[in-house]
């Protein structure tokens, strides 16, 4: 039974946490989540626990469980949390404030995009929350076809889904490797002989293009090393383990600085497009409505201000 105190003192950054490590499964990846550390999130777990005779989580074997209950308890929060929101919009829209949250899945390159598409529109509407999901292609599909998410930022289209768009800009992929790795440009191919060639995950679009690429192209692979981020990848690359087919926009810096450069190769570079989607029978939300005019009128002026060292390339 449910000990109910006369002073319970729940707070909503508890109820957040907890729906949060409810989701993820993990304090670990709710910390991440949060911009928390681990042990704040664990702090705050703990006085959340305190106020219940029942358990909500428990740890077999250093994973986390989420019990029944807490489960329950976790849904519970959420509807609370979803009505502070509705509390907080009604306030802004009453000081004629344009109030609402914003959903967006994208696929994980897309976390080098995507910021300078919404950065001015989130500055000029503080009555506006976002929740922007990194993930991979297919999961942020997945979300947009469950109606999860108003958009999802991809750079191939799906071909089975019923969508309208919008395009915002060329995905360029090249060729690349650590600088010198290969002791001369012309002998790439012999180079892949000995070295192997970094992959996304599965579902990844990126993956998708390098393998169709390697197929069409018949080139000769030695290995293959699958990896989870882009992040992972350029580290990889960085480090002299192989070859990859990597999206200019997250190599910037890399490229620039000497650590990676860009080997010529036919058929280079792959391009695709990105693009804000969103089901086309959906009814969009005033928030999502506006925020499809502001790119609309502001795509030129985020590609001058934010992407101009990319058209070189």
């Amino acid at each position: 039974m449910v000990r109910l105190e006369q002073n319970m003192s729940y707070t909503l950054n508890q109820l957040r946490i907890f729906v949060k490590i409810v989701e993820k499964e993990s304090i670990t990846k709710a910390s991440e989540e949060l911009f928390l550390t681990q042990p704040a999130v664990s702090i705050q777990l703990k006085k959340f626990q305190d106020q219940f005779d029942i358990s909500l989580t428990e740890v077999i074997g250093r994973k986390l469980y989420v019990t029944d209950f807490g489960r329950e308890i976790a849904r519970t929060c959420k509807k609370i949390l979803d009505e502070v929101e509705v509390i907080n919009y009604k306030a802004h829209s009453h000081n004629n404030m344009l109030a609402g949250k914003l959903k967006i899945a994208s696929a994980s390159t897309g976390k080098y995009v995507a910021p300078f598409f919404l950065s001015a529109f989130m500055k000029e509407h503080k009555g506006v929350d976002l929740d922007l999901d990194v993930t991979n292609r297919k999961d942020a599909l997945e979300q947009l076809e469950k109606n999860k998410v108003d958009f999802a930022f991809v750079s191939v289209l799906p071909k089975k889904m019923n969508i309208k768009g919008l395009s915002l800009l060329t995905n360029k992929l090249y060729f690349v490797g650590k600088k010198g790795l290969c002791a001369s440009q012309s002998d790439i191919k012999d180079c892949l002989k000995e070295y192997p060639i970094l992959l996304r995950e599965e579902g990844s679009a990126t993956r998708k293009e390098t393998e169709r690429y390697i197929e069409s192209h018949k080139l000769k692979i030695n290995r293959k090393v699958t990896l989870k981020s882009n992040e992972a990848l350029k580290q990889a690359i960085i480090a002299g383990i192989g070859y990859s087919i990597m999206p200019l926009i997250g190599l910037k810096y890399a490229i620039e600085s000497g650590e990676i450069e860009i080997y010529p190769l036919d058929g280079f570079p792959i391009l695709t497009e990105w693009n804000l989607i969103w089901l086309k029978e959906k009814n969009l939300s005033p928030v999502a409505e506006e925020f499809v005019k502001h790119l609309q009128t502001d795509k030129d002026n985020i590609m001058e201000e934010h992407f101009s060292w990319y058209e070189k390339y």
